[in-house]
Formats: structure tokens, sequence, C-alpha cells
């Protein structure tokens, strides 16, 4: 089967710079809905790759996400968040980026070219047949990504991608693939936008219905949160007091006391 990159195909819009400052948002905005629908094409991947996400993480092992470029950030993104939004160690989920954390900020030449640094950035965390890896790619050939996957079924790891082009080489290296097919972007190629799009909620998804089925939340709210600032302490004090029928004066007493709010809930008397 052949494959196409639509992600690359050739915008339908053309002559961007004679529009309008109003013509290029409202087209651009155009594109961006479209998204959504795409991932709700996906759902059954998704559940696929998050059942088997949550009964790992449930035995004890961990979640690493592994691309280049906007990709990898993105990957690094919702794992650096997952700590202080449920409580998480750090080392549950992990970001994982070509290049290494300086190209975070700044892109790397040839870092995603790499078929060996992959596997070598993942054995650096001790990765086994406990965890999970996701490799994220929204063309669906970055050599990083797709060799440390071909490693990790090798040694038994469950392996699962996020892409956005349909049958690429991610995809039949992944035994759980996620297929998010956003079509051409509004500047040809510049997969940083829909397929970027795409990819952080495809995330969010993973990582928060996880969280939800480790327990992390109680009702809709989180109850494990770091309160690592003014509001966040806050925000907590007034979860508790709607959560035990107190004051707020209480309940700020109850948290400072306990640290966070799951502890406060569980030691009120």
């Amino acid at each position: 089967m052949t494959f196409i990159k639509t992600t690359e195909q050739d915008s339908k819009y053309n002559h961007l710079e004679k529009m309008s400052v109003k013509e290029l948002l409202t087209n651009i905005n155009n594109e961006d809905k479209t998204v959504p629908f795409a991932v709700e094409e996906s759902l059954p991947q998704i559940e696929s790759l998050t059942e088997n996400i949550v009964e790992k993480l449930k035995n004890g092992g961990r979640l690493f996400y592994i691309g280049a470029g906007t990709s990898g950030r993105l990957g690094v993104l919702d794992a650096s968040e997952c700590p202080p939004t449920f409580g998480v160690p750090h080392e549950l989920v992990v970001g994982l980026i070509a290049g290494g954390d300086i190209a975070i900020r700044k892109a790397v030449e040839n870092a995603e070219d790499s078929k060996t640094q992959g596997w070598l950035d993942l054995q650096e965390h001790s990765i086994s047949e406990k965890d999970v890896v996701i490799g994220i790619a929204a063309s669906g050939t970055t050599p990083y990504v797709i060799a440390a996957l071909e490693e990790c079924n090798k040694n038994n790891i469950i392996t699962g991608c996020i892409t956005c082009n349909k049958n690429s080489p991610l995809t039949n290296v992944s035994k759980f693939p996620v297929e998010v097919i956003v079509g051409s972007e509004f500047v040809t190629g510049s997969s940083r936008m829909k397929a970027g799009t795409a990819q952080k909620l495809v995330l969010n998804m993973i990582s928060t219905a996880t969280m939800v089925q480790l327990g992390k939340i109680k009702g809709n709210k989180m109850i494990d949160m770091q309160l690592s600032n003014k509001k966040l302490v806050e925000r907590g004090q007034i979860m508790l007091a709607k959560e035990l029928n107190i004051d707020q004066d209480e309940a700020a007493i109850f948290l400072e006391k306990f640290g966070n709010v799951r502890n406060a809930i569980l030691n009120y008397k």
C-alpha cells in the first residue's frame, strides 16, 4: 500500500500574503474547527490504547511519550503537567524529545534522524515490559521514534502512537496506533497547526482518563493536586469546604495541617 502524507499535501488556501488579518484568522479558525471531529473518528483507537495504559500503571508501570520537534514538545508538556495536576511522581509519566531538553526551546539539527538515540534515551530510564511507550509524530516517519518503538516491541514493551497520517511507518510498528487524519495544513506542511492541536487533544484525553481511572479525581475535583501557589491553595480550600460542608477558614486550617485535599478529607473528624 502506498503511503501518502496528507499532512504534507498542498494547502487549499493560496496567496496567504494577500489576505487581511481578519481573513487569515477566519480561515485558520475554520480549519481548526475540523480537528475535534477528526479526533472523534479515532476514539476507538484512543480507548484501546488508554485501557492498556491504565492496566500497566495499575501494576506499577510507567507511561513514556517519545517524539521530536512539535510532537516531542507536546509529549513533554503533557508529562510535566501530570505531577502538579494529579499529585503523581515525576517518574510516572515521562516525556522524551529528540535532542534532549535543549530541544524543547531550540531545534537540534538532525536529532530526529537518529535510529539509535531514541532507544538509548528510554534505556536511561530503565524501561521494561511493565511500561508503555507512545511514539508521537505527525508525519509518522520520524526515525528517532520509529526505531525506539521497534526496540520496545523486541523487548515486549507495549507501544502506541499518535500520528496524523494513515498507514504510516509509525502506525505499522505500534501495537496500539492512534491515527487522527486532519488533512492538509493552512500553511502547507506546518504540522504545528492542526496536527499539533490534534495531538494535544489526544494527549489530554489519554492522561486525564488514565488518572481518573487511577483514582486521582474525586467527583470532578483534583484532590491530589500540588498546592504550589496561592491560586491553587485557595482552590483547595474551596474544594475542601464544599466536600466537608465547612467554612473556608476551617478548611484552610485543615488543608495546611494535612498538606493536600485528599489527606484533609481522609483525616477530617
